[in-house]
């Protein structure tokens, strides 16, 4: 019975819900039917696009290699890996330290191409060595013998070349007044410019001057005049200007263009005397010497460095400076941070007898390399700190340092050799 009641209501529905139209005209509904279809076929393309890209990249992952590094990968497992797998020659089963090992290798022979091309700076930046100089410094000279007064005046630099394509040169120049003692130090490993059996010349720096910096610029004039008082002409006999073109960097990292050496003794600067010099390929002069000790420790894989000594030659003594040395180690081109050793007092040799223990990433180490910076401040007077000189002892892929050696074959013990200190 209640059926029969609702069945007119029902139709009645049916038949009002059929007489609904959507208010739109037949040209409005085929138009958004057709953008309908159209966004469906375009998400399908752009489906179907990336399906494509992801198995084409997948299958250049594993089946191309590079021509030229294929054979630099894996050179070093075929021999190691031919014995082990000659059973299964399908199946090939490594360690992730190995191949990481491997692919650090590739990328710093690709990246790094000369090992002992470079050296590490803190400070001065990695100076690569210079091959060709190009540009002449044009400067001059003068002593004044009644006033005891040494005038050098800085020109104008010319003739230099753009390195770099992203920006311009900012040159200056770093002016050092070299004393040299008259005796040779016997560092081993260190020869004279002489050759093989000479002892180096031990070099004092008395003074230190810089340019103001020209700013993109090949041809930069200068015109800074520098003055500073010498006791005697005979010291002029034992003193000579070395001059750094360099280029500015606003992180400290100069890049060493050409320098100019210029012998006192060897000139007759009673008078105003003007020269134009070729620039040189830096070269490198012995300050002093450091006594480094050196313990591996291969259980807990540390590295124990130790600054026993420094002995430099004084000029003139100073109460108030103090020295201290800043050490950083580089290991399987992984830069850990470095230490600073305390504030010591500076005299003619310096004692410090301090050990800094560094935590080595990884083993074997197969490129390590430790950067010793000796820096001289004071303590009555607010100053900047001030390089006095710098050393390099590690392992290079090709070949090590003889104080390395020693460490790796005395496993555990600490062994102390001297190191000449460069500038």
């Amino acid at each position: 019975m209640v059926m029969l009641m609702d069945y007119p209501a029902s139709v009645g529905l049916l038949s009002a819900a059929g007489d609904l139209r959507i208010p739109f005209s037949d040209t409005v509904k085929y138009c958004i039917l057709g953008i309908s279809v159209t966004l469906l076929l375009l998400a399908l393309g752009i489906l179907a696009w990336q399906a494509f890209r992801c198995c084409t990249q997948t299958h250049t992952t594993y089946t191309h290699q590079d021509p030229v590094n294929s054979d630099l990968l894996y050179s070093d497992e075929k021999s190691r890996t031919a014995g082990n797998h000659s059973g299964a020659p399908s199946t090939r089963v490594e360690d992730v330290g190995t191949e990481v090992r491997r692919l650090s290798r590739c990328l710093s022979l690709a990246s790094f191409p000369s090992s002992g091309s470079s050296q590490g700076d803190g400070d001065m930046g990695e100076q690569a060595n210079i091959k060709k100089v190009n540009g002449s410094l044009r400067f001059s000279i003068y002593y004044d013998q009644l006033q005891s007064q040494l005038v050098v005046t800085v020109l104008q630099v010319e003739g230099l070349l753009e390195h770099s394509q992203t920006r311009s040169l900012q040159p200056f120049v770093k002016l050092s007044l070299m004393w040299a003692n008259s005796e040779g130090v016997e560092v081993e490993g260190c020869t004279g410019e002489e050759g093989e059996g000479t002892a180096p010349v031990l070099w004092t720096v008395l003074r230190e001057w810089r340019t103001r910096i020209v700013k993109g610029s090949c041809n930069p004039l200068f015109g800074d005049q520098f003055s500073c008082i010498l006791q005697g002409h005979e010291e002029l006999h034992h003193i000579n200007l070395r001059m750094e073109v360099r280029d500015f960097d606003k992180f400290s990292r100069h890049t060493v263009l050409g320098e100019v050496r210029v012998p006192l003794g060897q000139l007759n600067i009673s008078y105003p005397l003007e020269l134009q010099e070729d620039l040189q390929i830096p070269q490198k002069d012995l300050v002093g010497e450091v006594l480094l000790s050196l313990k591996f420790l291969p259980t807990s894989q540390r590295l124990e460095v130790g600054l026993l000594k420094v002995r430099m030659v004084l000029t003139e003594i100073c109460s108030d400076a103090v020295l201290y040395a800043r050490i950083s180690v580089q290991c399987n081109q992984c830069k850990l941070r470095y230490q600073k050793t305390s504030a010591v007092a500076r005299c003619l040799v310096t004692v410090f007898n301090e050990v800094l223990m560094f935590s080595l990433p990884e083993f074997p180490l197969e490129q390590c390399k430790i950067l010793v910076s000796v820096y001289e401040t004071h303590t009555t007077r607010k100053s900047t700190k001030h390089l006095i000189g710098q050393l390099t002892v590690g392992k290079e892929m090709s070949s090590e340092d003889k104080h390395w050696s020693l460490m790796m074959r005395s496993v555990r013990q600490p062994i102390a050799k001297w190191h000449g200190l460069w500038i």
